[in-house]
C-alpha cells in the first residue's frame, strides 16, 4: 500500500510538472524561445555550435585523410601512372611508381584500382610484389 501511494505521488508530480512547462512554452513568445535556446541547433551532445566564420579552401586535412579527389584528377593520375609503366617492360611496382610520380601512398591505390578495371592496366603477383604493366 506505502508503494502505491508513493507511486501515485510521483507520477502525480511528474504530471503537474509537466503541465507547469508545457504552459510556461505556451505562454512565451518566439522570440524569447529562440533567445533562450542560445545560437541555434547544436550538432551532437557535447560538440560546439558551428563557427560562423566563412568554410575553408579545401585542402590535405592534418588528420591524415586526403581531400576529396574529382574523376578528372584520378583519371589524369592514371594517365601519368599509364605513361610511366608504359616504357618499362619489366613493369613496376606500386612503390616504385609513387615514388617516380612523388605521390602520397594514399593516392595511388584508387589510381591502380581505376586502371585495371578500365583495363588499362594489367597485374601480375600479390599484394606488396604486385607488379603493374600498361595493358596497351
Amino acid at each position: 500500500m506505502r508503494l502505491m501511494s508513493l507511486r501515485t505521488n510521483l507520477e502525480s508530480l511528474a504530471s503537474d510538472f509537466a503541465a507547469a512547462v508545457l504552459n510556461a512554452i505556451r505562454g512565451a513568445s518566439l522570440e524569447e524561445l529562440l533567445a533562450d535556446s542560445g545560437s541555434g541547433a547544436r550538432r551532437g551532445p557535447g560538440r560546439p555550435p558551428k563557427s560562423s566564420a566563412a568554410p575553408a579552401a579545401p585542402r590535405a586535412r592534418k588528420s591524415g585523410r586526403l581531400a576529396r579527389r574529382s574523376p578528372e584528377q584520378i583519371a589524369k593520375a592514371l594517365d601519368q601512372v599509364v605513361a610511366l609503366v608504359k616504357g618499362k617492360k619489366d613493369g613496376l611496382r606500386a612503390e616504385q611508381i609513387r615514388d617516380s610520380l612523388k605521390m602520397q601512398s594514399k593516392e595511388l591505390p584508387r589510381v591502380l584500382q581505376e586502371g585495371l578495371a578500365k583495363k588499362k592496366l594489367k597485374s601480375k603477383g600479390q599484394k606488396r610484389a604486385t607488379t603493374y604493366f600498361s595493358a596497351g
